[in-house]
């Protein structure tokens, strides 16, 4: 229990969930209907989920590793690097599960023909580290580096199962999905971004302590907060333009997004322009990965109102 803490297995979940919904809410329903053509097999499948969750276990880990002074500050009941784990450990555990990633990695870039593709794996694994190990330390940089990788473990579905299959008769179909895929990475960016300037105003004191220059130590807690009031309003008018751009046909995409997506969003704007304490921010984080899980729900939708 304590490797599966370790990896943060509930966000593994989610990133499984995510791509699984990706693949059989979002594309399989359209197979027959359109010209859309994807790659992967049920098993190429298995193993880019199972890629991605072991580069992501990875990240979770050398993470923690770097993140132990901090944590023994901001949330000591939860440290694992030294009390449950040894560090030696956790090392060995962060080069596995890299090694397992990135080899199946190149595994399926051969396998759909495009072997320029594994770069995209060691890109994704020599990111990690650097974020937890420097990039985390820089204002705003590491919440940026961060945010984009979990746009990425959305995106990455449409790399391997769209991009390969492109012909000349199927290229507006395929690029219809990537765009919509594209769009739910940027929601999944954004959210996440926003949510990383609330953790470090959660954090900033096991942060100053260990020496990190992150927003709110930089230009001071007020200012940062509404700082993250300001980019919350980003995906907020982000997820308004969309459904009023592309979805505004949809009575049940707009009741979706008004009720679970905008409604929340303004909420959270609140919120952030008035939270001053530890819990305020707490609060808001969560709201924010429920409004990001409602969020790539929404795909659900999709064969249901298009097809």
């Amino acid at each position: 229990m304590n490797i599966l803490n370790l990896i943060r297995w509930k966000n593994l979940l989610m990133i499984a969930f995510v791509q699984i919904l990706i693949k059989y809410a979002l594309f399989h329903p359209f197979l027959e209907t359109t010209e859309l053509t994807i790659m992967l097999n049920g098993f190429g499948f298995g193993l880019l989920v199972f890629s991605t969750l072991c580069i992501a276990a990875a990240g979770n880990i050398i993470n923690d590793i770097y993140d132990v002074e901090t944590d023994m500050v901001n949330r000591p009941s939860k440290v694992i690097i030294g009390k449950k784990i040894s560090e030696k450990t956790a090392y060995t555990l962060f080069v596995i599960f890299n090694v397992i990633g990135v080899l199946i990695g190149f595994y399926l870039s051969h396998l759909v023909g495009r072997s320029g593709f594994f770069a995209i794996f060691v890109i994704i694994s020599a990111l990690l580290y650097v974020y937890a190990s420097y990039l985390k330390q820089m204002l705003l940089i590491g919440n940026i580096a961060i945010s984009v990788l979990v746009g990425l473990s959305i995106l990455i579905v449409g790399v391997f199962e769209l991009m390969p299959s492109i012909t000349e008769q199927n290229q507006a179909t395929q690029l219809t999905f990537f765009k919509i895929l594209f769009d739910y990475s940027l929601f999944a960016f954004l959210i996440n971004f926003v949510r990383e300037i609330i953790k470090d105003l959660e954090d900033v004191d096991g942060d100053y302590k260990s020496g990190m220059n992150t927003l709110p130590i930089a230009i001071g807690r007020d200012r940062a907060s509404k700082v993250a009031f300001a980019a919350s309003l980003l995906p907020l008018m982000g997820s308004i333009y969309y459904v009023s751009t592309y979805l505004y046909k949809y009575e049940l995409f707009i009741g979706y997004f008004l009720i679970l997506i905008i409604i929340p969003l303004i909420y959270i704007s609140l919120k952030a322009f008035n939270a001053k304490t530890k819990k305020h921010y707490h609060h808001i984080s969560n709201m924010l990965k429920l409004v990001m899980f409602f969020g790539i729900l929404s795909l659900l939708l999709y064969p249901i109102v298009l097809k």
